[in-house]
């Protein structure tokens, strides 16, 4: 549904008709609130690709959103993620090279 208020304005969110009934929907404060409660009240597929692709997404925007040591913690994680896969991978790649031989 689009914002009758203009294009260049983010869409309301429904959380102003429901939890934040009383607040100013421009208030950026209370926008950022009726996303985070948007956020929580998201249900995705458990044990599904897409479950796990929209939480590796969720993981992504907050990681994003965070500042500081939290975002430092997170860039380590993926890190200290992507070297173990690399770890592993080549592993792999030399298990298969010495069966071959």
């Amino acid at each position: 549904m689009p914002d009758p208020r203009g294009p260049d304005r983010p869409a309301r969110s429904s959380q102003f008709d429901d939890e934040l009934l009383g607040l100013d929907p421009d208030d950026p404060e209370a926008q950022a609130f009726a996303a985070h409660l948007d956020r929580m009240q998201q249900q995705h597929p458990a044990f599904t690709v897409e479950g796990y692709l929209a939480g590796v997404s969720e993981f992504a925007d907050s990681a994003n959103r965070a500042e500081g040591g939290r975002r430092w913690s997170a860039v380590l994680l993926v890190v200290l993620l992507l070297l173990g896969a690399l770890y592993v991978a080549y592993n792999t790649l030399l298990f298969v090279l010495a069966s071959w031989s």
